[in-house]
């Protein structure tokens, strides 16, 4: 069905209510009219989870000056936020979340300042009195336990075992945690900061970095292009560097260097690659820090300087394909953003198709398959878990946390609807139709709706491509156009799982040049009715229960408890113990609970807790039914 969208911008005067009372706020309303008469009428888009007034107060640069201070496991020290009343406000609201306020200064002079009412989602607004003409607000304060952005890492979880390490997570919603700031992507600021850290640890950010620590332990950070604040990163700990190539490199231990650099050895060629798709890359440099093995997902694309999981670090560069997607990043939700977190998918599923793109021009069409197939079950199991509300693109997330959108339909679902165009279109077409995107909206943030009139805009209409559209984003499941992919690499693994299940015979099975991924479809196409006996037959032969790859290792420990084959047990307790990566523990753990096996996740869960990142605890403590109490 050919969508055709007529764009009216009407201007409209609300009221809309804050903590210290009502605020005029200058509202647009974009209406979109297809020819199926769906119309969508949308209020300019104020993101929902945020609590400041960022339409009407806009922040255009803050410059934050912090002490680390790891004996108390504080943050200390103030943000100066640059600034400009464009309504008339008499309060500047920004986000905190159990941050313990000092004092204000605005224009550099003391300024009285309101603590609001405590949101258990969305934190405390602090509201701030100001006048026309402000530039300045700088705000004195420290953080507290409960800054859920920040993960104090024990030495002993360290590679090194002796020297401390603090790390920031930022998405979605946790910069509130750390930093007093209008916490939206709908806003985005330059940044500065001066970073003060014991002298025999390095401080790096999501900015222009140090490469070697200096005897001050004080560091001056730049990023001078507009980034939203999720995006804000900071990392301390015993870090070397070493570069790939003139603008790639990694950050990591002493002890984990040489291994990540060779993982990582194709980075810089990675750049080239992406490039060559869709536009110069501009951000300068772009490194890689591999940080301790609490960090809760696999990367965090924070600009200049990704955020990996030493659990990437498999030792025969099969798992890179995670440097692809946030490398992807630089382009799709650090260049073009979403606006709110409802339209999450903007971010994800466009750098899950243009990770794809990059693994497919460094490593062949069949490699990229794999990877496609494999998402595909991720988004099948997704569609199985999720409510049929939470299967579309588009979100609604009001009163909910942005990290229930966060699942494989913003990721696989969004990637296959842009497969879908691109096979509708041509890839030709569609590239330069990509191409111009990121060019035209760079430094900007985009709802789905403006995507939507743009994809008509600039490609449906004026080539008479019909397609879907309303149907994959705003309806639930997956549409029966979706594309598929076939893999004869899978298709040999299926023949051999097949052979095997017959006979119970090892023979069939010839491994030995496998990929992660085709180990992965080989684990998650074993039959449910695999005995006992056949799980240890294989085990025994291919030591899947002792993989050291943790995407190996994860898969096949799921297929065992669903099995009931307790011979992983002891090892099942030391990788939960062991590794925070989210996206493992969450199957792991709701394996056992479904398998009547809460009692063991609980006995687990008491030891490993306290390695987790408050991102993935507060996953977990809602799947067990978990309370510290």
């Amino acid at each position: 069905m050919k969508q055709i969208y007529i764009l009216l911008v009407i201007s409209l005067g609300v009221s809309t209510f804050s903590c210290s009372g009502s605020v005029e706020r200058n509202v647009e309303t974009e209406e979109l009219v297809t020819d199926s008469s769906h119309v969508v009428t949308e209020a300019l888009v104020i993101d929902e989870h945020t609590l400041s007034n960022y339409k009407d107060v806009v922040v255009s640069h803050c410059h934050l000056s912090l002490d680390v201070d790891f004996e108390n496991e504080v943050l200390k020290g103030s943000v100066l936020h640059t600034l400009k009343n464009v309504s008339g406000a008499e309060v500047v609201i920004f986000d905190t979340k159990n941050l313990n306020i000092k004092s204000v200064l605005v224009d550099g002079t003391t300024a009285p300042f309101e603590l609001g009412n405590y949101d258990e989602l969305l934190g405390t607004p602090l509201q701030i009195t100001i006048n026309k003409d402000v530039n300045t607000v700088e705000i004195f304060y420290e953080t507290t336990e409960g800054a859920e952005a920040l993960d104090w890492v024990n030495p002993k979880l360290t590679a090194g075992k002796e020297n401390p390490y603090v790390f920031t997570q930022g998405q979605s919603i946790f910069t509130r945690t750390w930093v007093p700031i209008m916490d939206t992507p709908g806003l985005r600021i330059t940044y500065s900061a001066d970073i003060t850290v014991p002298p025999n640890l390095l401080a790096v950010m999501s900015a222009d970095n140090p490469t070697e620590k200096n005897d001050q332990g004080k560091y001056h950070f730049e990023m001078s292009q507009p980034v939203p604040c999720y995006l804000m990163a900071l990392a301390v700990g015993n870090l070397e560097f070493v570069p790939v190539d003139e603008r790639t490199g990694v950050y990591t231990e002493p002890e984990m260097i040489d291994a990540c650099a060779f993982e990582f050895a194709d980075m810089g060629e990675m750049v080239k690659k992406a490039e060559g798709l869709y536009g110069p890359y501009l951000w300068g440099r772009y490194d890689i820090i591999v940080l301790p093995p609490s960090f809760p997902f696999g990367g965090m694309e924070n600009p200049r300087l990704t955020f990996a999981t030493p659990t990437i670090i498999a030792g025969d560069r099969s798992l890179v394909s995670l440097v692809a997607h946030e490398l992807a990043h630089s382009w799709s939700g650090n260049l073009v953003t979403n606006s709110t977190w409802n339209d999450f998918w903007l971010n994800e599923g466009f750098t899950v198709y243009f990770e794809r793109r990059i693994m497919e021009d460094m490593y062949g069409k069949d490699y990229a398959d794999m990877l496609a197939i494999l998402g595909y079950q991720d988004l099948i199991r997704s569609i199985d878990e999720e409510s049929e509300a939470d299967q579309a693109l588009k979100l609604k997330l009001n009163r909910r946390h942005p990290d229930v959108g966060m699942t494989d339909i913003a990721y696989e679902k969004g990637c296959f609807f842009l497969k879908m165009i691109e096979e509708a279109s041509g890839r030709e077409l569609f590239d330069s139709f990509l191409k111009n995107y990121f060019l035209e909206h760079k430094f900007q943030t985009i709802n789905t709706e403006e995507f939507v009139n743009y994809l008509n805009a600039k490609l449906l209409v004026p080539n008479k491509i019909a397609v879907n559209v309303e149907e994959w984003i705003y309806e639930s499941g997956v549409p029966s156009n979706c594309p598929v992919i076939e893999s004869k690499n899978f298709t040999s693994v299926e023949e051999q799982l097949a052979a095997f299940g017959t006979e119970n015979n090892l023979d069939e099975i010839n491994p030995l040049d496998w990929s992660t991924h085709e180990w992965l479809h080989f684990i998650r196409n074993m039959p449910p009715e695999f005995s006992n006996k056949q799980l240890e037959i294989i085990d025994s032969r291919f030591q899947l229960t002792q993989s050291g790859n943790c995407e190996i290792a994860c898969a096949w420990f799921e297929k065992s408890i669903r099995c009931n084959y307790e011979a992983v047990d002891q090892n099942l307790e030391k990788f939960l113990v062991r590794v925070g990566r989210r996206k493992f523990l969450t199957p792991l753990y709701r394996a056992l609970k479904e398998s009547n096996r809460l009692d063991r996740a609980f006995e687990i869960y008491e030891k490993a807790r306290p390695n987790y990142h408050h991102v993935s605890s507060h996953t977990i403590d809602e799947l067990l039914g978990y309370s510290k109490s």
